[in-house]
Formats: structure tokens, sequence, C-alpha cells
């Protein structure tokens, strides 16, 4: 199983993004997914989840800046990033608590992260 985030870049304050991250290989069922991000020198933290059933839940520091989505047919989860901040800098892991096939539990797995750098 692998999660492979993309969209990442550099964007001025004010302006957006929007992440991509697909979830492939073999797996049965995917519960909740989300992203978290980690700025320089701090600790990883929550930005947003969705679970299976569409609720979603947000940081904060991102409510009514940012949005996040799935498409449960492609295992893919989205986050629109809206009015960026300088603080928005980091980098972005997408995340996945699934049932690999042939496992009996969930499992969490990280993608490898996307840099998101705000700046003008």
């Amino acid at each position: 199983v692998q999660l492979q985030a993309s969209g990442g870049g550099l964007v001025q304050p004010g302006g957006f993004l929007r992440l991509s991250c697909a979830a492939s290989g073999s797996i049965f069922r995917i519960n909740t997914m989300g992203w978290y991000r980690q700025a320089p020198g701090k600790e990883r933290e929550l930005v947003a989840t969705i679970t299976s059933d569409g609720s979603t839940a947000y940081a904060d520091s991102v409510k009514g800046r940012f949005a996040i989505s799935r498409d449960s047919a492609k295992n893919t989860v989205y986050l629109q990033m809206n009015r960026l901040k300088p603080e928005d800098t980091a980098v972005y892991y997408c995340n996945g608590i699934l049932i690999p096939s042939g496992s009996l539990s969930y499992m969490r797995y990280w993608g490898r992260g996307t840099l998101v750098t705000v700046s003008s």
C-alpha cells in the first residue's frame, strides 16, 4: 500500500493550492483519510480529516480557508487550500487509516509529503 501526495509548491500570500493524495495497492477498505503538516522546527500537526461517511474535522487555524474532500472510487483525498498565509508553510503529509487486503485490522499509512511554501 502506498500513499502518493502531489500539488505542493510556492504560492503568494492570499493565493490557493490544491493537494491530492492517492492510495494505491491491495486495499480492502479505507476509513479515515487526512492531512497533517510539519513546519520547520515544529511538531507534526493535524490539518484536516475526512471519514468514509464524509464527516470532516479541521484544525482551528485552517477552518474557513481549507476544505478536505475525497473520491472513494479513486481512493483519493484532496485538500483545497485558500487564502494561504505564510504560517501555512510546511511539508504536508497525507494519512490513511485502512485495511490492506488479507488483513483483519486497520493500519495507518503515511505519504512522503509535499512542500507548500507561502511567500511573496
